[in-house]
Formats: structure tokens, C-alpha cells, sequence
């Protein structure tokens, strides 16, 4: 009786999989222009705003259109606050893409987080074996917390952003959310990230270059009461993202180059080859200033490096963790997804998710063969199996 039971769920869920397949690949993109609200057009149709759960839950993530178009990357050299690392500006010219609303917060991250026991499980039960020919889709979820106190002391709020984790964890979680929806999702270059951020501007923040006016859009070090804020409660830049002033930094997917844009030699770019791909564990690159920074820490060109050594000082395993930090300043540390309009093929997408250095790869499989980390399927088949997972229980 229980198979059978396991059975019709997972063919009435897969059936609604395929019925709204069509819906999925195309979600956000509609082909009238729509009456009011934002949109940007497209030659394929005109890109909204959208808010969708992820599959199997009732949690939500929602997305804003982000129009292509040139800017300079960097600062000038008269921006007041300005670092050497932001220059010398580049031109880079965007393509179109979807921006999340606000950071990754605590509800979706945490979710995610819960696949750890649910491969573990899947592995006991010999359900969804991982191989060499299913091991493309695979993930490694976020071990347990070694010391849940330090990443949770400053809060865990549902919609508090998610904190602590690393670039590859959060890598891991673009590779899964695309999995499960049908979109393609990733964490956005250098370049994307700032052009998103200034929404159009050519000043130090979105909104000006006057700092005392940050307070009306970002949490910083003047106001945030010394810990993350909840998401989207000042106001958004001009294209619907809250919060890219402050609150948490945010990862981007480049090799943090404290020469800056020198390698450009002034040469115009695109959002891709502008990326600086990692040739090594660290410096990786994050964005956007947090609760812990002044506000010209906060500005659209500030740049913050990774240090793993430094960020993982208490942490006792060996090897170190390969998706948490456990010190500061990891608890300013944070993540916002992008989605393209044009997705590349999925051979192409491995350097946007999985380990890109050899370090990475080690820690990450010495985890694996002492049994403290756990392999994965993600598709769209994963919500119906953990449906039935739950239901066997």
C-alpha cells in the first residue's frame, strides 16, 4: 500500500511537471507588452518582474528584469572614498538578465540546506544513486553547522539574508534552484553586479553621490544596529533591487585582482569576458558593502576580498569546510541570484557552478570519502522524490 502511495505521488507530481513545462521555460518573458508596471523589451518578448515558489514548497523568490546596455565599470578617480582596486573604469556592455529582488534569505537558504539530510537519506535507501553518468547533476548540499552560534547569533530571521556560507555554497544553490525550476540560475560577474547596482547611474550610489541620503536606502553601519536587516525594508533602486547598498555583501563569481581593471588596458568588454575566472581557492570578489561598513563602503564600485584562511581561522575540521566561514567578517557575507535571458547549454554552465580549483575539489572529495559530505541529484524531479521521501516516513 505504502509503494503504491509513493507511486501515484510521484506520477501526479511529474505529471504537473510536465504540464507546466512550457510555462517554466519561458516564466518572466510574456509577448504583449504589458499595460503597467516594469518591463524591458526584448527581442524575444518583454521580461517582467516575477515571483514564484520554489518547487515543492511555499517559499517564494522573486526576480526583476534588468535591460541591456553600456556602462563604466569602476570609479573615477575623483569619488570620494574611492580604492585603487576600482579602476581604471572600464566600458562593458550588458546583456539582458533577471536580478533577484533582494538577497538570498534565510527561509530559502535554509531550505537548501536541508537537502544534506535528504541525500544522506536518499544514499541509505538507494534512491537516485549518483554515478558517472548522473554525477552533471549533481550537487554537494551545505554540511551541518559545526557551530550554529557564531552564523546565527545576529539573527535567523526568515527574511534576514543568508549568511556565512561560501562562494562555492552559494554556487551549489544557483546549480540546484536551476535544477529544480528549469531556468537557468547563477551568481552574476563583477560586471553584472555593479551595472545592476547603479540602475542607469554614473555616481558613487544609484542614488546620488550624497552618502547622508543612504540611510533611506541601505543598512550600513550608521543604522543596522550592528547585525543584517530584514530584506526589502528601504527603498529599491530604479530598476525593483533592494538592499545592493549595505546589508550584506555579495558574492560575485570573479577572482578578486587587487590591480583592478588593468588587464582591460581600456579595452571595451562584454558581461562575460569581463568575468575574472578564479585561477585560484582565494581572493574571490564580493559587492555591494554591508551592515558592518561605513557608507562609502557601500558604494556601487567597493569591492571586498575573500580570505579563507582568515574566515575559517575556528574552524577545527580538516580539511576546512568547503561551504562555511567562522569568523568575521563571514556574518556580512551574503548572495543574490541572476537568472539570463539567453541561457547557455548546460555543458556550458559547469564554470558558473561547480569547483573551479583544484583546493576546492580536494576539500570538497576528502568530505565526501569520509562520509561527511553527501552527493546529489538536482532536476525537476527532485521535489516529487522528496514529496515521496516524506510520505514513506
Amino acid at each position: 500500500m505504502t509503494m503504491n502511495r509513493n507511486l501515484s505521488l510521484i506520477a501526479i507530481t511529474l505529471l504537473l511537471l510536465a504540464t507546466t513545462g512550457h510555462a517554466e521555460e519561458t516564466f518572466g518573458l510574456v509577448k504583449e507588452k504589458p499595460a503597467e508596471g516594469r518591463y524591458v523589451e526584448t527581442d524575444r518578448g518583454f521580461m517582467v518582474p516575477y515571483t514564484r515558489k520554489i518547487p515543492g514548497t511555499n517559499i517564494e523568490f522573486s526576480m526583476e528584469p534588468i535591460p541591456g546596455g553600456k556602462f563604466l565599470m569602476g570609479s573615477p578617480a575623483s569619488e570620494v572614498g574611492r580604492k585603487d582596486d576600482e579602476g581604471p573604469q572600464v566600458e562593458v556592455t550588458i546583456e539582458p538578465f533577471w536580478m533577484g529582488r533582494y538577497e538570498v534569505t534565510w527561509v530559502e537558504y535554509k531550505y537548501f540546506m536541508s537537502l544534506y539530510s535528504v541525500f544522506k537519506e536518499f544514499e541509505s535507501q538507494k534512491l537516485r544513486p549518483v554515478n558517472d553518468e548522473t554525477k552533471v547533476d549533481a550537487i554537494t548540499a551545505p554540511t551541518e553547522l559545526y557551530d550554529p552560534s557564531f552564523t546565527f547569533e545576529l539573527g535567523e530571521d526568515p527574511q534576514q539574508p543568508a549568511v556565512t556560507m561560501t562562494q562555492y555554497a552559494a554556487k551549489q544553490y544557483t546549480k540546484w534552484l536551476g535544477a529544480i525550476t528549469g531556468n537557468q540560475y547563477r551568481l552574476p560577474g563583477e560586471a553584472e553586479w555593479e551595472y545592476a547596482c547603479r540602475a542607469g547611474a554614473k555616481t558613487a550610489f544609484h542614488f546620488g553621490d550624497d552618502a547622508s541620503k543612504l540611510d533611506e536606502y541601505g543598512w550600513f553601519y550608521d543604522n543596522a544596529d550592528e547585525a543584517p536587516q530584514k530584506v526589502g525594508q528601504k527603498k529599491p533602486n530604479p530598476w525593483g533591487l533592494y538592499d545592493m547598498h549595505g546589508n550584506v555583501w555579495e558574492w560575485c563569481l570573479d577572482e578578486y585582482l587587487e590591480e583592478g581593471y588593468v588587464r582591460f588596458k581600456g579595452k571595451a568588454q562584454t558581461n562575460t569576458s569581463a568575468i575574472a575566472w578564479p585561477t585560484q581557492a582565494f581572493p574571490r570578489t564580493l559587492r555591494g558593502g554591508s551592515w558592518d561598513d561605513d557608507a562609502t563602503g557601500c558604494r556601487a564600485a567597493s569591492r571586498l576580498a575573500s580570505h579563507d584562511t582568515d574566515w575559517k581561522a575556528q574552524d577545527p575540521n580538516l580539511p576546512l569546510s568547503p561551504w562555511w566561514f567562522t569568523d568575521d567578517p563571514a556574518r556580512a557575507v551574503g548572495f543574490r541570484v541572476l537568472r539570463p535571458l539567453n541561457e547557455l547549454p548546460k555543458a556550458e554552465m559547469a564554470k558558473y557552478w561547480d569547483p573551479d580549483d583544484e583546493d576546492i575539489k580536494f576539500d570538497v572529495q576528502i568530505r565526501l570519502e569520509e562520509g561527511r559530505g553527501i552527493l546529489g541529484i538536482v532536476d525537476e524531479t527532485l521535489p516529487a522524490a522528496i514529496q515521496s521521501l516524506e510520505a514513506s516516513k
